[in-house]
């Protein structure tokens, strides 16, 4: 569990003894602050006070009118406070929630850069809410590694990559050193993935290790743990991790076990394989005695969307029968990764260096166009000419979008879907995408169409949405170039928009206790996601009935509206909904045994 990170512990201590702080929904008199808000002795007064807001502490409680008091970086005091403070602000008619809680970000990198593009990068996400993130998510990320393995590692990763950067760790504790050095724009909690454990130890070299490669990579998990790591994420859909069988992976997961630590997986297929998949994940809880969450609970393809209610009926059989199961979803039709997840896993083994060779090869190239264009993914996926997820059979050519592309002179592309790129380039789609791969070496990026449900259709995923064992996440990136997904702007507050406000379909606080503490509960962060007295100061201040998403497609980078204040660790980073800019977020490190 995460514990206070930070100083402070002693004001905290001396105001809340002055105070009776709230415990339910009802406020009196007898709740002030002696008489004006100090501490009785007089040397400790509130720094931060939001006066007369709806709050809504993050539980799936109803809401109530209180003001908040902020002393330091936590809170000090829920209730009726008169008196002066350092600085109020008025929450009349808006709604005071917890930090919202990302737990699924591709920010591992964007972290890296200077401290000004850092900020630049996240802003999209902090304006809409988000006061802490979890990284490390699809097995996918900059540690560990060797001074061997590193090109492969930064070659598996370059699509995360915002720019070109030093890589002066290699053990996952001194990435996440690392991370602290420049000050972060929000609380950052991180994954150790699968990807670069295997990568260190077998490179991306196909099949299982052996006795020996498997203590090394179980040694690696285990110094990842105890460097804080919060557990171990799998991405079964990428290359290494899609060479790994069930039982590597349980070998791994009983190392995070013993931690209580969590296992975050994207399953091995989101269109045929999808039941196998969840029925994996199922079991590596089950025989590992983990906790388990599904990745962006999802089904890819108009043709695999019915089967939605039957892997939501599957995970909340198995947490019935004791399985510590949970997952997350993101609030749109489309997805982002990268564009070689389009080909079959023979032909990316050893990189995208080996990729483009075969690509460029007649005979071979012509055996991976027959393969996109005809087979269907089979179980086991990682036998030989395994393949857990055919996207093109999935979702049709003329879903798959161009996001970004590595050289100027193709960012004419970007934004395009495949059966255009073709069209302007007078080729068949593989083979236009196949030259575009090749010439820009494996840089391009792509959003792919027809994820649970039409453009625009909420149905499906208001099923995610309303269940129980799920959370929210935005599973998005600004990288600074091309068209990134326009959740990195507007996941958190289209959900409140679109599923609270529009359809109704949630009410204000479930919404609320999915972007907050549950998520906290998940991850193992004991003292965010809820608004009580002693809790870190993360909050959220809002107007219910101006909160919508701009971002879209076509116009990305559009900042969430109706957000008025965000604040991180008791610091103010978003004022009148004007961004601050302001590196305060921490590290949070799961605690040692």
């Amino acid at each position: 569990m995460i514990g206070f990170e930070s100083g402070g512990a002693h004001r905290l201590l001396n105001i809340l003894s002055a105070f009776r702080p709230l415990r339910s929904p009802q406020w009196s008199e007898n709740n002030r602050a002696g008489s004006n808000g100090k501490e009785r002795d007089g040397d400790t007064m509130i720094d931060l006070l939001i006066h007369r807001a709806l709050v809504i502490e993050g539980t799936g409680t109803p809401g109530y009118k209180a003001s908040v008091g902020l002393v330091g970086d936590r809170i000090a005091v829920v209730g009726h406070i008169d008196g002066p403070a350092g600085r109020v602000i008025d929450g009349e008619g808006l709604v005071l929630a917890p930090g919202f809680i990302d737990p699924h970000s591709h920010a591992d990198l964007i972290l890296c850069v200077s401290p000004e593009r850092r900020l630049q990068l996240m802003k999209g996400k902090i304006m809409q809410g988000i006061t802490t993130t979890i990284i490390g998510n699809c097995g996918l990320g900059a540690a560990p590694h060797t001074a061997e393995t590193e090109p492969i590692l930064r070659a598996v990763v370059s699509w995360m990559t915002p720019e070109p950067m030093p890589w002066p760790w290699r053990r996952f504790g001194e990435y996440l050193d690392w991370l602290e050095t420049g000050g972060l724009p929000l609380n950052v909690g991180a994954l150790v993935p699968h990807g670069p454990i295997r990568i260190s130890v077998m490179g991306l070299r196909k099949g299982s290790p052996t006795m020996a490669e498997l203590r090394r990579m179980r040694a690696l998990v285990r110094e990842a743990m105890e460097a804080g790591a919060l557990g171990l994420s799998s991405g079964l859909i990428y290359p290494p991790g899609m060479y790994s069988t069930t039982d590597e992976l349980i070998a791994l997961v009983r190392v995070v076990a013993r931690y209580d630590g969590l296992y975050t997986s994207h399953i091995r297929g989101s269109s045929e394989t999808l039941i196998p998949a969840v029925r994996e994940l199922i079991e590596i809880g089950r025989r590992a005695d983990v906790r388990v969450h599904h990745s962006h609970n999802e089904a890819v393809g108009s043709s695999h969307w019915v089967k939605i209610d039957r892997v939501l009926e599957m995970e909340e059989r198995a947490h019935r029968a004791g399985t510590r199961i949970t997952f997350d979803m993101f609030p749109y039709t489309a997805a982002a990764t990268m564009m070689i997840a389009l080909y079959p896993p023979w032909s990316l083994e050893g990189g995208v260096g080996n990729l483009i060779e075969r690509l460029t090869d007649p005979k071979t190239r012509a055996r991976v166009r027959r393969e996109i264009e005809r087979r269907s993914p089979s179980w086991p996926p990682w036998k030989e000419r395994g393949w857990p997820h055919n996207l093109v059979r999935a979702v049709g050519w003329e879903n798959i979008f161009i996001g970004w592309v590595g050289s100027r002179r193709n960012k004419r592309y970007e934004g395009l879907p495949l059966t255009e790129l073709a069209r302007r380039t007078g080729k068949p789609p593989f083979e236009a995408i196949s030259d575009l791969i090749i010439e820009e070496e494996g840089q391009v990026s792509m959003l792919i169409f027809g994820i649970s449900g039409e453009r625009r259709q909420l149905d499906y995923l208001i099923r995610y949405a309303q269940h129980p064992l799920g959370a929210f996440c935005t599973d998005a990136e600004d990288y600074g170039r091309g068209c990134p997904h326009p959740a990195a702007y507007g996941a958190f507050a289209r959900i409140l928009f679109r599923f609270v406000r529009r359809r109704q379909s949630l009410s204000l606080e479930e919404a609320i206790r999915k972007m907050t503490a549950y998520p906290a509960q998940i991850f193992g962060l004991r003292d965010r996601g809820v608004i009580r007295p002693g809790a870190s100061a993360d909050l959220v201040l809002f107007d219910p009935r101006r909160i919508r998403d701009r971002a879209t497609f076509d116009r990305p980078r559009q900042s969430a509206q109706g957000i008025e204040y965000v604040i991180i660790n008791g610091r103010i980073v978003v004022a009148r909904g004007q961004f601050q800019g302001e590196p305060v977020g921490r590290l949070l490190r799961r605690r040692a045994h």
